[in-house]
């Protein structure tokens, strides 16, 4: 059995807002206030399927120092900074993304068979003896013609038929082999205006820009008035909504009635130009393709996706892929707007500007065991386990902690769990990187051990285990489930151990206080009182804390 690695996950106060709308019947999710009851069926159960989206570690979290709650991944608003090609780290503007699309347009290209970088290289021919120059000479350039090629796979643009006449300008010399001269135009951008010629080029995203602009054209005639549910755009430049509204000025009516318009029968496109393409049912020639090449020759599910354009059965239908463009983003805070990450703009500084970690304003935890089990590492089930919790704080103020568990774990197998001291108070981070003290307590600690003088120091309820400059120990006690459950007794679920059922994980309340120096918003000059006055902070959360592995035999 693989060993367990203790792990400590922190539930975002984002998951309050969906809880505070559940029905009435539905009481397994319950919001943090409701701890202080005494029943222990209100506790947070970290095993509900619901409360997986909201459990991340500590390093995955940021902190708004604005509204002084916890932000998850999934409760930021995020904004985009910058677009950038991964591969050369080329800028892309905003407004060329509808015109080129979201691909790099530069000689970016990806492998179609191992995704790996592909480079641009000259097919060299072997030099006539009666050109051959002297060697002082300088070397002459090659000529071309152009591949790509890939250092990987060693698959090259040759294999499918695709050469260049010169290395710059990759991406439109291969829109113009593979959709033509006067059709490479319409490919990033779908254009289709009358203007343009007849021939709409096979791509779907042309296609889907003719069929849009047609059935667009097909609405606004069967209905005039549709052009004025737009929001922006109140469809006063149409002549459907100009005529609308001068029927309406005119008096137009019959009986105090508006006249209903008879509907339009709104026909189908059937024509390139409009978008459609009958479907080629004769599949004669791939079926000999797949007899001559064999399953070789044939086209895997991932090779498949990462194609620009669907429909690729066969290797030899398989197209350079322009790389995915990529994003840095800052994120906001959903309630205050207040930015708590922002990179720096330029593409190849990874350096950030603002970035609030969750790890600088919350105490982390770490949980090990007090006496470690000898051989496996697997909790008895039924006997008593102690285990020292430690909280480390990062701020420069001291911080009051108060603890809450149930007193048996949720689910099937109902683990109790005892906190002997649920109240305690870590002092503040010094600003200096004097550890000696650790040093010294790390020495007379395995001194101590050596000894053999470690039944001195007993658990005491009430009392902490062990203090440091900013981090003070505590022991738990837990007493593992057994994990044998007898069929049709006391109504229990006797159904087979599902995966990682047998983790003992301990949902824990923590809140947090302190005092720290008060923020002042307002601009202007401030008294010395004001300076130095202190307000009162407060922080809960719900984590869960994975501590082992109950033995099953």
């Amino acid at each position: 059995m693989a060993s367990f690695t203790p792990y400590t996950f922190i539930q975002c106060p984002c998951h309050e807002s969906a809880v505070q709308s559940r029905s009435d019947d539905d009481a397994s999710f319950t919001t943090a206030q409701e701890l202080n009851d005494d029943d222990d069926d209100f506790a947070f159960d970290p095993r509900a399927q619901r409360s997986t989206f909201s459990l991340y570690p500590l390093e995955y979290l940021l902190y708004c120092d604005v509204c002084h709650e916890i932000r998850c991944p999934r409760c930021v608003t995020e904004e985009i900074v910058t677009i950038y090609c991964p591969n050369c780290l080329f800028e892309v503007g905003s407004s060329s993304l509808k015109t080129e699309g979201n691909r790099c347009t530069r000689s970016c290209f990806q492998c179609p068979i191992c995704i790996g970088p592909l480079a641009v290289q000259a097919l060299e021919t072997p030099p006539e003896p009666a050109l051959l120059s002297a060697e002082s000479a300088a070397t002459p350039a090659p000529a071309g013609p152009w591949i790509l090629t890939c250092s990987y796979c060693h698959w090259n643009s040759s294999e499918i038929g695709v050469k260049f006449d010169k290395p710059q300008g990759i991406f439109g010399q291969l829109q113009k082999l593979r959709y033509g001269e006067e059709q490479s135009k319409h490919v990033v951008s779908g254009d289709t205006s009358p203007t343009k010629s007849d021939s709409i080029p096979e791509t779907h995203k042309a296609r889907f820009a003719a069929l849009k602009s047609f059935y667009g054209s097909q609405t606004v005639s069967a209905n005039p008035g549709a052009g004025l549910s737009g929001l922006g755009d109140y469809g006063l430049s149409s002549p459907g909504a100009l005529t609308r509204i001068m029927s309406i000025y005119s008096g137009n009516t019959m009986n105090g009635l508006k006249q209903k318009n008879k509907s339009t029968i709104m026909r189908e496109a059937d024509s390139a130009n409009e978008g459609f393409r009958p479907s080629d049912l004769d599949e004669s020639a791939a079926i000999s393709q797949l007899r001559r090449d064999g399953w070789d020759g044939t086209v895997t599910r991932e090779q498949a996706k990462t194609q620009v354009e669907e429909g690729a059965q066969f290797a030899d239908q398989l197209w350079p892929i322009p790389y995915l463009l990529r994003t840095k983003r800052s994120k906001r805070c959903p309630v205050c707007r207040h930015i708590i990450s922002k990179p720096e703009s330029k593409v190849s500084n990874t350096r950030w500007r603002i970035r609030l970690v969750a790890n600088n304003s919350i105490p982390t935890i770490s949980i090990k065991p007090l006496n470690p089990p000898p051989g496996s590492g697997l909790l008895k089930p039924l006997q008593p386990a102690q285990f020292l919790l430690t909280f480390k704080n990062a701020l420069f103020d001291d911080v009051k902690v108060t603890l809450a568990t149930p007193a048996t774990t949720p689910g099937r197998f109902a683990s109790r769990v005892t906190v002997l001291c649920p109240e305690f108070q870590i002092d503040a981070n010094p600003d200096n990187d004097m550890y000696l003290d650790d040093v010294l307590r790390d020495g007379d600690k395995e001194r101590q051990r050596q000894r053999g003088d470690e039944s001195i120091h007993q658990a005491e309820a009430g009392k902490i285990w062990e203090r440091g400059r900013n981090w003070v120990s505590i022991v738990v006690e837990v007493i593992p489930a057994s994990l044998r459950l007898e069929p049709g007794k006391d109504g229990s679920d006797a159904s087979p151990l599902k995966e990682d059922e047998d983790i003992l994980e301990i949902p824990m309340f923590v809140r947090l206080e302190w005092e720290s120096e008060a923020t002042n918003d307002q601009v202007g000059t401030t008294t010395s009182k004001e300076k130095d006055a202190r307000e009162k902070r407060e922080l809960a959360y719900w984590c869960a804390i994975g501590i082992g592995r109950i033995s099953q035999e």
